[in-house]
């Protein structure tokens, strides 16, 4: 099974805030002692933190329930209780967080180090020092903490590319990803090798760089589930170049031209605006006997149609640096890439005199304090 996981479904819990103390200065010869209780501590947030260590949400797949740590209630002499500690999920680059519910997107997490709060801690609640008035100088009233907020995210992973390859499977996409970076896929002979997306950096001279992303195979079909590569899609949509591969070895099974326009249609299909995107062609495996007579057909048929092409080998690497050099200059001229829509998340509100007050009406705490306790405190004052 694959380790690979790039949606994942998680439920948060932020801590609830302690609750305020009911408490009285209890001090040898102070008689008028006024009310000592302390407030709760506030509970801690559900941080997500980007980490460009990471590759996968391989970390959420047995787990999917996390909860902060709640606030200390507060205690006696004024003293204040502990904050929850902030609970921290490191997520990798370019994972999106949606609302499981409306699937609304409220956050896109790209940057190594960025940070966002998916669910506030509660506030912690008031104790009675805050309660006293003139006319009430013992109150026994003390507000409890809120509760944190509570949430059900859809994390979705995807790849941040300059340059996707499109192709179809043994087309030879793992070779040429092998050929022009450090990565290291598995290759073989047999279809659907790849299994999971690849990530490669590819440098050129004078110091000029850019990222290609590797997916499984795409065949037709892929826009309604079929084969391996339909669940990857997601991860061409970050790319500004599109690079189609496509085998133009002499198989009577396989017909470059059908294959790309058949590529060409799925990704139609799935996204019109990832289908418009700029793109590029590499007929590959040129290294082989009889490619050539199909090529003169192939090569008529892009320059009618005004498309940037390369002959390439990514076993020998014949034609590789000239086609690294078309994306570069594709890259360049490309247009950025709009950004979605990212719905902000409701808050807690910060509460108020008036809303401890309204919850202090429906629940005091005064246990461990007696009728008796009170009075005496009462006749002190």
């Amino acid at each position: 099974m694959s380790n690979f996981i790039d949606e994942v479904k998680v439920s948060v819990k932020a801590g609830d805030g302690g609750d305020g103390a009911v408490a009285f200065r209890r001090e040898k010869f102070v008689p008028k002692g006024g009310p000592a209780g302390g407030d709760g501590g506030n509970g801690g947030d559900v941080i997500l933190l980007v980490d460009e260590g990471m590759s996968t949400l391989l970390d959420f797949r047995y787990k999917h329930n996390y909860r902060a740590e709640d606030g200390i209630g507060g205690g006696v002499k004024d003293m204040y209780g502990r904050a929850g500690k902030d609970l921290i999920l490191k997520v990798p680059s370019g994972t999106q967080i949606r609302d499981h519910g409306t699937g609304s997107l409220i956050a896109d997490l790209r940057v190594h180090g960025e940070v966002f709060v998916l669910a506030k801690g509660g506030r912690g609640g008031w104790g009675n020092i805050h309660f006293a008035t003139s006319t009430n100088r013992a109150p026994r009233r003390a507000a409890p903490g809120l509760a944190g907020e509570e949430r059900l995210a859809q994390f979705e992973l995807k790849l941040l590319a300059d340059v996707g390859l499109v192709g179809f499977p043994n087309a030879g996409k793992s070779s040429f990803i092998s050929r022009v970076s450090a990565a290291r896929p598995k290759i073989a002979d047999y279809p659907f090798t790849t299994l999971t997306p690849n990530l490669g950096m590819v440098g050129l001279s004078g110091e000029r760089s850019f990222v290609l992303a590797d997916v499984p195979g795409l065949i037709e079909g892929a826009h309604k589930g079929a084969g391996l590569g339909h669940q990857f899609l997601r991860h061409l949509e970050r790319t500004r170049v599109l690079l189609f591969l496509l085998d133009v070895s002499p198989d009577p099974a396989r017909y470059p031209l059908e294959d790309y326009e058949t590529l060409s249609r799925e990704l139609e299909l799935y996204d019109p605006a990832l289908a418009s995107r700029p793109r590029v062609v590499a007929l590959n495996k040129m290294d082989l006997p009889d490619t050539q007579a199909v090529e003169e057909d192939l090569v008529q048929y892009f320059k009618e149609r005004e498309l940037p092409f390369c002959a390439i080998s990514a076993v020998t690497g014949q034609g590789v640096t000239p086609l690294l050099e078309v994306l570069w200059h594709q890259l360049r001229n490309a247009p950025k890439l709009p950004e979605e829509i990212v719905v902000p998340i409701s808050e807690l509100p910060r509460p108020t005199v008036e809303d401890f007050a309204e919850v202090g009406e429906t629940g005091t705490f005064d246990e461990g304090f007696s009728d008796q306790d009170d009075q005496e405190v009462q006749d002190d004052k």
